[in-house]
């Protein structure tokens, strides 16, 4: 599923460089690894492992924490990499005004309506969100559940059907302690 857009090439490169700086000095929860390489990873998923190549998608899945967890707002994303890009990233934002259960619905309400390429992103980041886990032997109770609820928003959507299949088979993996 290699798709193109006008997104101008190089644009991946300054999203990869703008979100190294925006997470710089931000640590993953093992509390070593920079959490720039959470975004990273994102990004190597789709490209890597789910076979998408379109610009848009990579500058944000490098850039789906950025409003999130660092002073980036919207407007900056959008005046730095487009409409598009950033209106990804904000659909991947959780509003953390709300209390967690309303979050949490309200997340879920919003990617469900989102386009193909923000839930690919998402299943993407609930993968490395889970193989990290795995890999720091943590319970991964809490991540198998955000994968599933990833992989139920994905629906039927063909052009999702590959990256859902990933997912639901690390799961699998992660259950059988064989990640």
């Amino acid at each position: 599923m290699n798709e193109s857009t006008n997104v101008p090439i190089d644009l991946w490169q300054r999203a990869a460089s703008f979100a190294a700086r925006s997470h710089q000095g931000q640590l993953r929860k093992d509390g070593k690894t920079p959490y720039v390489a959470h975004p990273f990873r994102v990004a190597m998923t789709v490209r890597q492992l789910f076979n998408v190549d379109d610009t848009a998608v990579l500058c944000a899945a490098l850039l789906h924490d950025v409003i999130e967890d660092t002073p980036a707002d919207y407007d900056d994303l959008q005046a730095e990499f487009g409409a598009e890009v950033a209106d990804m990233v904000a659909c991947l934002t959780k509003d953390m005004r709300l209390p967690e259960p309303e979050r949490e619905v309200e997340y879920d309400r919003r990617l469900a309506a989102a386009t193909w390429k923000t839930r690919l992103i998402k299943l993407a980041d609930v993968y490395d969100n889970l193989c990290d886990l795995t890999a720091a032997n943590k319970s991964p109770d809490k991540a198998v559940e955000k994968a599933r609820r990833a992989i139920a928003l994905a629906g039927d959507d063909p052009r999702l059907a590959a990256a859902a299949a990933a997912v639901k088979a690390l799961i699998e993996r992660t259950a059988s302690g064989t990640c």
